[in-house]
């Protein structure tokens, strides 16, 4: 799930790749599918990681379903390539403080057990960052934040009748207070970047940029209001809920561990631990988790006395009328079965609960969700790529988001000096698929850049660029450096 739509984007970026897969119904539809080396092979085998060329690699990304399976073959790697980069998708949190000595507890660092491993990307870490964060701007709509900046990019549907149905971008900044950008326009299907031209319409799904409460402007002016999230109700007890329930609960322990030992760098805005934090304060809010195997409901009970803890099916209703689910204000739905998520979120609220986060395995199940009416659909495979492309690509990358169906790429990107776009202006920022600078931090202030914006080594940069715009990025700010 996560390796051929890795591997499809690098491709695209006119990467070299080579995929190693055992299940040979799945290599014969990824050989149809990719232009690349697929071979029919255990990653485990040392003979197969010659065959995929590992002696030569700069990058191994491994991302089986077996955790132990991940660390082997990056084990075996490291024989061969000292200096590749490693990067292992893991389930078991455990791991993740085995691979970080500053989070060994009481084992003295230099004793502290390593795996060798650059970067772990867990997927239901991913997961809960990505609803805790939403979760904590009203789960109005799909918010992303990004490195030492103050301005996050948030998308909100167009209101039929609202103050942004009909509004040409020409009159924007007269219609909309504060500092704001409208990024990305996805309609009928299609995903562009807009310009002056462009007239917002009612279902249109639309990416703006601003800070905190011009975001709540925007977004009330688009037509989405904003509810106080003081009940809120988590289906599924494994995995992504039980811990988006520690961010709720807890202001310390294992949620905050993990924000550092996954490899992610500590950010001023959306890191596990600032966000949970926010929460922590937040102490009117009351959880309840709702899980159909009682020996999980048995240790969620122990593990959050403070949270109401159910051994029901969300989906009886029966039980919603009489546990007064319909009075919460918001339901997270996190169990294994996408189509349950949905139907289960979509049945809440239409049962009264006013905001309803769903995960799902596939951006085509989020966008069928949001198109439902679910307000946030999180797809576990997108945020996993996006992880692991923030971790894979040099050159000043710091971090990488595919928005619209992978149309359209957004890259968080430090100027280094002597990148050929030092001391030149945005006027000569020309990508030829499309571009948009869209944000930029420089000495700690962060600012929408204007016309008289001159590159400056240290600056910070967001840039969203079309698909394929990467290799187009090399002229401004260089070849990626090896790793």
């Amino acid at each position: 799930m996560v390796g051929t739509r890795l591997a499809a984007y690098l491709i695209h970026e006119k990467h070299d790749v080579a995929l190693v897969e055992t299940d040979e119904e799945r290599v014969l539809h990824t050989s149809n599918r990719l232009d690349c080396l697929v071979l029919h092979d255990d990653g485990k085998s040392p003979s197969a990681l010659e065959d995929a060329g590992i002696a030569r690699a700069d990058a191994l990304v491994c991302a089986t379903d077996s955790d132990e399976a991940n660390i082997v073959i990056c084990g075996i790697a490291g024989t061969y390539r000292r200096q590749i980069l490693k990067i292992a998708c893991v389930r078991n949190r455990e791991y993740l403080a085995l691979n970080d000595p500053s989070r060994g507890g009481n084992v003295p660092r230099s004793k502290s057990p390593s795996l060798d491993i650059d970067f772990f990307v867990h997927p239901d870490v991913e997961t809960a960052r990505a609803a805790m964060n939403a979760i904590d701007h009203g789960a109005m709509g799909d918010v992303l934040s990004f490195d030492d900046s103050d301005y996050e990019l948030g998308s909100i549907v167009v209101a039929k009748n609202s103050a942004l149905d009909g509004l040409s971008l020409r009159n924007y900044r007269e219609a909309v207070p504060g500092e704001t950008l409208v990024t990305l326009v996805e309609r009928d299907g299609k995903s562009f970047l807009p310009d002056g031209s462009t007239v917002l319409k009612k279902g249109d799904r639309v990416r703006i940029l601003a800070e905190g409460d011009d975001m709540r402007r925007v977004f009330e002016l688009g037509g989405s209001s904003e509810y106080t999230l003081d009940r809120i109700g988590i289906a599924g007890g494994g995995g992504a809920g039980r811990l988006i329930a520690e961010g709720l609960l807890r202001d310390n322990g294992s949620m905050l561990d993990f924000a550092g030992s996954s490899g992610l760098p500590r950010r001023k805005k959306a890191s596990a631990a600032d966000v949970f934090k926010r929460f922590v304060k937040k102490s009117k809010r009351s959880v309840t988790l709702i899980e159909n195997d009682y020996a999980l409901c048995n240790e969620l009970a122990a593990d959050f006395p403070d949270a109401l803890v159910l051994n029901e099916d969300v989906s009886d209703e029966s039980f919603v009328a009489e546990e007064s689910l319909n009075n919460l204000d918001l339901i997270i739905t996190a169990t294994e079965e996408q189509e349950s998520n949905i139907i289960t979120a979509l049945y809440l609220k239409s049962r009264g609960v006013k905001r309803a986060i769903a995960m799902v395995k596939n951006d085509g199940y989020s966008s069928i969700a949001r198109g439902l009416g679910v307000d946030v659909a999180i797809s576990v495979k997108s945020v996993v790529v996006d992880a692991i492309l923030s971790r894979l690509i040099g050159g000043g990358v710091t971090g990488v988001h595919r928005l619209g169906s992978g149309s359209i790429d957004v890259f968080e990107m430090e100027i280094k000096a002597g990148m050929p776009v030092v001391d030149r202006s945005i006027a000569d920022f020309h990508v030829k698929s499309g571009s948009l600078l869209m944000n930029v931090n420089r000495g700690g202030k962060s600012f929408i850049p204007r016309g008289d914006y001159v590159f400056r080594a240290g600056d910070r940069i967001v840039v969203a660029v079309k698909s394929s715009g990467e290799k187009q990025l090399e002229k401004f700010f260089g070849r990626p450096a090896a790793r």
